[in-house]
């Protein structure tokens, strides 16, 4: 059966491809990419997409996919991946909130307590109506993305 979709890498791309194997550089998904592609290149192995799923461990549907986006979609889109162009959920804290949160951690704590926890940085941020809610995780990697 004829592929519709041929992979038919470049010398630079192959290189590339080689590079990112070799230096183990970006994603474990990005360097099975690589090798995939490598793979299924017309001008080299030209392994069928089950030799390449059975040897990387994924499924043909996969490196289908991946042909299919090297032809449509370009080489480097293929290789790196398609970067999601909205977050799955919205972030709780906007800048403002962001800047409420901090103020509030270098503030005082409430009356008995030595310092803020993360909990209480948490329902002090709903108390004040800055957020319907929000958990403690989401406080803690907002910080730590600050500091």
């Amino acid at each position: 059966m004829m592929k519709k979709y041929v992979v038919r890498l470049s010398d630079e791309e192959r290189q590339r491809c080689r590079e990112v194997i070799k230096k183990l550089k970006g994603t474990s998904q990005k360097v099975r990419r690589a090798y995939i592609l490598l793979q299924a290149d017309a001008d080299g192995p030209a392994w069928t997409d089950q030799k390449i799923a059975a040897a990387y461990h994924c499924r043909t549907q996969t490196v289908e996919n991946l042909r299919r986006r090297l032809v449509t979609e370009g080489f480097d889109i293929a290789l790196e991946g398609k970067q999601r162009q909205t977050p799955p959920t919205p972030a709780k804290l906007d800048g403002t909130g962001e800047a409420k949160l901090i103020a509030l951690r270098l503030g005082k704590p409430p009356a008995g307590y030595g310092r803020w926890t993360l909990q209480l940085l948490a329902d002090q941020l709903v108390a004040l109506e800055v957020v319907d809610s929000i958990s403690h995780e989401t406080v803690r990697k907002t910080l730590k993305k600050t500091a």
